[in-house]
């Protein structure tokens, strides 16, 4: 990158910071952590599939991509059929609840106990990973950010930017955005980081294919095999299987149910999922090309930074720098959303049920960012140690894969069976997590149990199907422990009746309206990029035209947007105004004074 990308580079950040200060007067910790329940569903619907998008689009699945080519768009793909599957399924049915956060739900209908394990586990597990992905996308930038010999911020080892240094300022950006405006922040950033990328992907896109003689050389010239949906390890069971990982992941993980949950209504939240469904299905062939094209450019590539290789390949000065921010901040989307949920969890079960019972709001979200601030430390942690512990790609196929099941099938389960309780969830969970373990590192390459004759077949089995017995432990088993327990138990648990008896009096309660701010900030936003760029015209002369076109269409967009926020904020008014009306007419037919009159 040269000083202009950089300078776009910061300024984007800065404007990320500043809209999370926009949101900085929360009052409560239901605006802090659910957004009050206003969020409209096209938000929570664009939010989740930043969250997911951000977390391996780049580094994950553009590397499998550059090696394996359409393998990566699968991968995706499948991941889209499972968001409209939980849009059917589940995303209504955990709004009817009016449980504000996951954590919330798994208390009235398990008890603390499992809530204070699973929010330990879960946010451990998923902030320290987040903390590696942030570490793989400093390890893609860096490589971009050459520094004069003797600089302190430089590597020594590689004279570029110290990958440390990247992940620790990302780290604290990340904190400053979720401290300070709480959920509304995180998705407000991440419905303009999707404008951005999107944007920017349609931009790279026939440019890089011009590289290569466009469509029809890409074809030509691409490895044997390249446009096969399955390749390698990555068989049609292990799509099958991961399209139900993610039917979990998305179901019942806390990130998700917020989403769910920050929303008006059960089918504003189908709608959200829907969304993110279809993005999923329509979207990966375009986010995946410029990795795959780029393996005819550079075959000896790093594959992990195949993405943005090819995009320094063709992007011009300030629009590389944009593209870049823009993937930090898409990472740091991922962050926001775990630090935001488990600090949230944090802050409700242990700082007001253990420790301050009768806190007040203002305490609470004082409490809340205190939390955040400590999360911060342990995605610091993960983001220096991940990548010692092995490849960061490895890391997140075997995580997901195997703690998905054991984590979230319980909770999914007590949406619907009235029979399974505490012990069953703990049973499960335990079990299950156990179980993978040693199939993991017992009958794995170098196990604990590979040197005994006897075990030899199940050996060779695991180690020859590595990611299908992932997947298989991780799904299949606790799935099993499930039915046997809804087979042998008669009685309805009493959480069951709790939740139940919660969910009557959600239906009973006043609708919320969503909120038109959003609206009107992303768009005044993505206007503001635009107007940035058109001054970027002025200074990069040689590639003027490309930048002009991408200033363009971000304005479009944005006015757009602008137009839309303001037609739907009228249209609110209108409503509420006519709700007031017959609220007034109604008191006055009923009001004493006005009969004794007549």
């Amino acid at each position: 990158m040269n000083a202009l990308d950089l300078l776009v580079f910061g300024i984007y950040v800065a404007g990320l910071l500043a809209m999370g200060c926009i949101f900085v007067r929360l009052k409560n910790t239901r605006e802090m952590f659910a957004a009050g329940g206003q969020s409209p569903w096209w938000l929570s619907g664009l939010s989740a599939f930043m969250t997911t998008f951000s977390a391996g689009t780049f580094v994950v699945w553009g590397g499998i991509a550059y090696r394996h080519g359409m393998v990566g768009v699968s991968i995706l793909f499948v991941i889209g059929i499972a968001a409209l599957l939980v849009g059917w399924l589940l995303a209504a049915r955990w709004k009817s609840f009016g449980y504000d956060s996951a954590a919330e739900f798994l208390d009235a209908r398990f008890g603390k106990s499992l809530v204070q394990f699973y929010t330990w586990l879960q946010g451990t597990i998923g902030i320290f990973t987040m903390g590696g992905a942030i570490y793989a996308l400093a390890v893609m930038v860096c490589a971009l950010v050459p520094l004069s010999p003797g600089h302190m911020l430089a590597d020594p080892a590689t004279g570029n930017l110290s990958v440390t240094f990247a992940s620790v300022i990302t780290c604290l950006v990340v904190v400053a955005i979720t401290t300070g405006g709480g959920l509304w922040a995180v998705l407000m950033t991440d419905a303009l980081q999707f404008i951005i990328l999107t944007v920017s992907v349609f931009v790279v896109v026939p440019m890089i294919l011009a590289r290569v003689g466009g469509v029809g050389g890409f074809i030509e010239a691409a490895p044997e095999g390249f446009f096969s949906p399955v390749a390698g390890e990555f068989t049609w069971f292990f799509l099958a299987g991961w399209m139900l990982v993610f039917f979990f992941k998305m179901g019942g993980e806390w990130a998700y149910v917020q989403r769910f949950a920050c929303v008006p209504s059960g089918r504003d939240a189908q709608k959200s999922s829907y969304l993110f469904g279809a993005l999923y299905l329509i979207s990966p062939l375009i986010w995946m090309l410029p990795p795959m094209v780029y393996r005819l450019i550079d075959p000896n590539a790093n594959p992990e930074q195949a993405y943005i290789l090819a995009c320094k390949a063709v992007l011009p000065a300030g629009m590389l720098g944009l593209m870049i921010a823009a993937m930090c901040s898409a990472t740091a989307s991922m962050a926001t959303t775990f630090l935001n949920v488990f600090a949230g969890a944090f802050t409700t079960e242990f700082y007001r049920g253990k420790l301050r019972p009768t806190a007040s709001e203002r305490e609470l979200v004082m409490a809340g960012r205190l939390i955040s601030l400590l999360l911060g430390g342990i995605a610091m942690a993960g983001a220096l140690l991940i990548p010692r512990l092995g490849t960061y790609t490895g890391y997140i196929l075997a995580s997901v894969a195997m703690l998905t099941g054991p984590l979230v099938l319980p909770t999914i389960w007590g949406l619907f069976s009235r029979k399974i309780g505490l012990g069953t969830a703990w049973m499960v969970t335990v079990l299950s997590i156990v179980a993978g373990m040693v199939v993991k590192f017992g009958l794995g390459k170098d196990g604990w149990f590979t040197q005994i004759e006897t075990l030899a077949p199940l050996v060779q089995l695991v180690q020859t199907n590595v990611r299908m017995s992932e997947i298989v432990m991780g799904t299949a088993f606790p799935l099993l422990l499930l039915v046997i327990a809804q087979l042998s138990i008669r009685k309805t648990h009493a959480g069951w009746e709790r939740v139940t008896a919660h969910r009557t009096e959600h239906r009973n309660e006043e609708p919320t309206l969503p909120s038109s701010l959003p609206a009107r900030l992303c768009g005044g936003a993505t206007c503001a990029i635009a107007v940035m760029m058109f001054l970027l015209m002025a200074i990069v002369r040689q590639d003027a035209l490309i930048i002009g076109v991408f200033a363009a269409i971000l304005f479009a967009i944005g006015a757009v947007i602008l137009w839309m926020a303001n037609s739907i904020n009228q249209r609110l008014h209108q409503s509420q105004l006519a709700v007031a009306g017959g609220e007034s007419r109604g008191s006055t037919k009923n009001d004493p004074a006005q009969k004794e009159n007549k």
